[in-house]
């Protein structure tokens, strides 16, 4: 039990390692790609104000939401592998 204990600490302190990474990476790509469409587009609105904008939107969308996966996916392999491993 106390190894089940372990595992699931040091897995989500992992998981949470690679969650953290991910956020910030994405969003610095989101925000390149905006400072780009603000440079390529009609300068109708300051660049800080089109960028801060762009990131709200980006905070509400799916994409966001997705990196979430990085929770769902090992830990439903590891329910599948324990499942198989012991029921079939």
């Amino acid at each position: 039990m106390l190894a089940l204990l372990r595992l699931i600490v040091i897995g989500f302190v992992v998981l949470t390692i690679i969650y953290i990474a991910l956020s910030i990476y994405s969003r610095r790509v989101r925000r390149g790609k905006l400072y780009q469409k603000w440079a390529d587009g009609p300068r109708l609105v300051d660049r800080d104000i089109f960028v801060q904008r762009g990131l709200k939107r980006y905070d509400g969308s799916i994409r966001r939401k997705l990196i979430l996966g990085v929770y769902i996916v090992p830990v439903g392999l590891v329910i599948l592998t324990v499942y198989l491993t012991n029921f079939n």
